[in-house]
């Protein structure tokens, strides 16, 4: 017996429309690539129309999105495809294409992903840190630690980029 997913396409799209642009730039904060947050994207998206199940709520279905779309991140900078194509990158000197007018966001996206992923939940998305412990499964205040030294970080790289003594 085959199970029909409990989506439909006007679901897909409704869904695509409201949280098309945190399921982008989520895995583009993890990878600074175009490509692979597009890839990401459309994974993301595939395993949601998968769904056989109706959320609880509007809330659970974004941090449902928001959990699913960091496991791809993080799966995709774990394969050791992903690490050989970086060498690549690297050994060509290619560079990510970026705006480099935008000084805060190419500093966010230098930070460790452990302060770029919670900076981005909290600044980018609006989470609280309540949320944003849920969603990754950490201690309320190791988020709040981890925001509070990805700041610090922040105001150094910035400080050191505008000081022109």
């Amino acid at each position: 017996m085959k199970i029909e997913p409990y989506f439909s396409e006007n679901d897909i799209r409704n869904a695509i429309s409201i949280y098309g642009d945190t399921v982008y730039k989520i895995p583009f904060s993890y990878c600074k690539n175009h490509a692979d947050a597009e890839d990401i994207y459309q994974n993301v998206f595939t395993k949601y129309f998968q769904q056989v199940v109706p959320f609880e709520s509007k809330v659970h279905e974004k941090a449902w999105l928001i959990r699913v779309t960091i496991n791809f991140s993080k799966s995709l900078l774990r394969s050791s495809w992903h690490k050989r194509i970086i060498l690549l990158q690297e050994y060509h000197d290619e560079t990510v294409y970026i705006d480099e007018n935008n000084i805060l966001l190419n500093s966010v996206l230098e930070l460790p992903v452990k302060y770029r992923e919670v900076i981005h939940l909290y600044y980018y998305e609006g989470y609280s840190t309540r949320e944003i412990a849920a969603i990754l499964s950490r201690r309320e205040t190791t988020i709040r630690t981890q925001l509070q030294r990805g700041r610090e970080i922040l105001r150094l790289k910035l400080k050191e980029d505008f000081s022109y003594e």
